[in-house]
């Protein structure tokens, strides 16, 4: 299949304002809820049960800002599908029929857990497909999705380096309330993934911790999740691309079991807005890019 019948038309969306506030761009990979019929006729399990992969919503809460100044980019496909925060050939070969390319990443943590770019299990371990699919699919939802996705991506943060010099990368996404072990403890209401420090500037998650603590949630950091492939892809402070990952619990903004927005969702959602004012407050200067220090 290389052609999408229209149903994944478009495939993801950039909402840019009409004036910058800042060069921050709020990014949201996996809230995509538009399911191919291919893809539902090729699935062993239902429609519920692919959700439950879903960061759903988030492409809401974030989508205010913006009209605030600050552009937005969603994806519409569902990572069960295509998961776009992944490298782009982190394929399982057990999955397929016929030999995969020698240049796919076969052997990493993501795939051996059945999350690739093409992913064997949703994200409670349920298996997706009922028969192995082609490589030839799996090349064209590459081809057609994926990379489109991050040469969008690409230009936007371009274009905003350009032009302040500096560029964050604010990648948003919802976790469950529970983990998947007994052991995990409680989850806090955000986690912070910065790749231990690497993916951008202390001050960056520093102001996101403030922020949302004085707003009342509970802030944790990079446990369970540190960040993707976006946030590891694209950060590179010394040159002042930063990139920070946000995980929202999903229990203060949505029923998690009947997948409802809650009562609380318009307020995360102002928060998301009072969040970024204070993101945009940082000083640009602290934002490099930084040059080496001297031998």
């Amino acid at each position: 299949m290389t052609q999408f019948d229209g149903e994944l038309s478009p495939p993801f969306e950039i909402v840019e304002p009409a004036a910058w506030r800042a060069p921050i761009i709020f990014n949201s990979p996996h809230s995509g809820s538009v399911y191919p019929d291919e893809f539902l006729s090729a699935s062993r399990i239902d429609l519920p049960a692919l959700r439950r992969s879903e960061d759903s919503f988030m492409d809401e809460l974030i989508s205010g800002l913006s009209d605030r100044g600050f552009p937005v980019v969603r994806v519409n496909f569902p990572r069960s599908y295509v998961d776009v925060n992944r490298e782009p050939y982190e394929l399982d070969p057990r999955m397929f029929s016929g030999r995969l390319p020698s240049f796919a990443n076969t052997r990493s943590m993501r795939v051996a857990g059945g999350l690739g770019t093409i992913p064997r299990v949703v994200g409670d371990g349920q298996e997706i497909y009922r028969e192995r699919l082609s490589v030839d699919d799996a090349m064209a939802r590459i081809e057609v999705l994926y990379k489109p996705y991050h040469r969008a991506l690409r230009r936007l943060i371009n274009k905003a380096h350009q032009a302040f010099g500096t560029v964050v990368v604010v990648d948003c996404h919802s976790m469950p309330s529970i983990g998947v072990s007994r052991d995990e403890p409680r989850r806090p209401d955000v986690v912070i993934g910065d790749r231990y420090g690497t993916s951008c500037a202390a001050v960056l998650p520093d102001m996101v911790e403030e922020t949302m603590s004085r707003l009342g949630y509970s802030v944790g950091r990079n446990k369970p999740y540190a960040g993707g492939f976006i946030t590891e892809h694209y950060g590179n402070p010394a040159s002042g691309l930063h990139t920070i990952q946000l995980e929202l619990n999903r229990a203060i903004y949505m029923d998690e079991r009947r997948r409802e927005r809650s009562t609380r969702f318009a307020q995360v959602a102002t928060d998301f807005v009072v969040l970024a004012e204070a993101l945009a407050a940082v000083p640009l200067d602290d934002l490099g890019p930084f040059q080496a220090a001297a031998e």
